[in-house]
């Protein structure tokens, strides 16, 4: 077998881009997908030539697909994951892994009951912005990595977002929503997190909706809109990292930097895949470029659960692995649980650094 069939659940906005990209994977033959909404999944089959449209339940007794999306809002991610699961499917799940930590846990316990794989997004860590970086971390170009920054200041969703509500919810807010991204770039550039310390609040109570669909609709603020905080890593490095929702006249601020002992390297927006990649050493007064490694500069989710294909396939570890996504999820939860009880947060999972991608692949390959 070199095609492992996939079903997609969930075909709310974000199911688009992996719709587009999983048949350009070798490895996936994207075979269904299902929605609460049946005409939502039969309108994406049909824009998108996927052979069936169908409701939850039917995907999940399809003895031919092996590896289930799960693409659903962050509240029922556990729900619906646990469901494949039990059915003998493989999970790929979007960011974050679960809503809360428990969830978590009994996701990666049935998964490891049921001897079947899980894996959540980000997956853009796969790109040749992140992948960049990784090398040249690895090359030595900066020396040893002993701080970092990220900063991911926005405005919220409901400008824009046509059902804004769960991100101001339980499971939402800035850290939930983008955290996965730069939490998921920092371990793979730095390693395992080790202790966290954070502060959060909200600016408002409620937000009002203006985006066109439910105009001037209000919705409450049930989690902080402005989380900060201090990462150590195992390794030593010490990370600041600020998500928000609440930054309203726009920020200069980088997305990421990794100051090392010879250098300080200028890391892309994690929530892309592509560049630009900077560095200066010690003693230059200009950043220098760096090319990006040939791969994936561009949109390319669905790489993921390719990976994850491949792995299953070749008989290797996949890199958006369950571990990696709980780990990000305990630290994501790390800063709220600091900032309600004053004291510092020793992280109590840990996972491997995935492994950097191959520079010689051919497109669309993981092996």
């Amino acid at each position: 077998m070199d095609k492992m069939k996939v079903g997609i659940i969930g075909c709310g906005k974000i199911s688009s881009i992996y719709m587009e990209n999983c048949n350009k994977f070798g490895v996936l033959e994207l075979a269904a997908c299902a929605d609460l909404d049946l005409s939502r999944a039969r309108e994406q089959a049909e824009k998108y030539n996927i052979p069936r449209a169908c409701t939850t339940d039917e995907l999940l007794n399809d003895p031919e697909i092996s590896i289930v999306i799960n693409l659903t809002i962050p509240a029922v991610h556990a729900e619906v994951s646990l469901k494949a699961l039990e059915a003998g499917k493989h999970v790929y799940v979007e960011k974050p892994l679960t809503a809360t930590l428990e969830e978590g846990r009994l996701v990666l316990e049935t998964a490891k009951r049921k001897g079947l794989l899980v894996g959540s997004a980000p997956e853009t860590f796969f790109g040749s912005g992140i992948q960049t970086a990784l090398k040249l971390i690895g090359d030595g170009v900066i020396g040893r990595p002993v701080s970092a920054t990220a900063f991911m200041m926005s405005r919220g969703h409901e400008f824009w977002h046509p059902d804004p509500e769960f991100y101001y919810a339980q499971g939402g807010g800035p850290m939930f929503d983008m955290g996965p991204y730069y939490l998921t770039a920092l371990v793979q550039l730095l390693g395992p997190i080790q202790t966290i310390a954070g502060i959060t609040g909200k600016a408002h109570e409620q937000r009002i909706i203006t985006s066109e669909k439910k105009y001037g609709k209000a919705i409450p603020v049930d989690i902080p809109t402005h989380v900060a905080g201090t990462l150590q890593f195992e390794n030593g490095a010490i990370a600041t990292l600020i998500t928000s929702f609440d930054i309203f006249g726009g920020s200069t601020l980088p997305p990421i930097e990794i100051h090392g002992t010879e250098g300080t390297l200028l890391v892309p927006d994690p929530n892309t895949f592509g560049g630009p990649v900077k560095y200066r050493k010690i003693g230059e007064s200009e950043w220098t470029e760096q090319p990006l490694l040939p791969g994936y500069a561009e949109n390319s989710r669905g790489i993921g659960p390719a990976d994850m294909a491949s792995a299953l396939l070749h008989g290797r570890p996949h890199r958006a692995s369950g571990e990696l996504a709980y780990h990000v999820l305990e630290a994501m939860w790390a800063f709220h649980y600091s900032s309600d009880s004053g004291r510092y947060y020793e992280m109590k999972s840990r996972c491997d650094q995935p492994a950097a991608l191959p520079v010689d692949l051919e497109p669309y390959t993981l092996d």
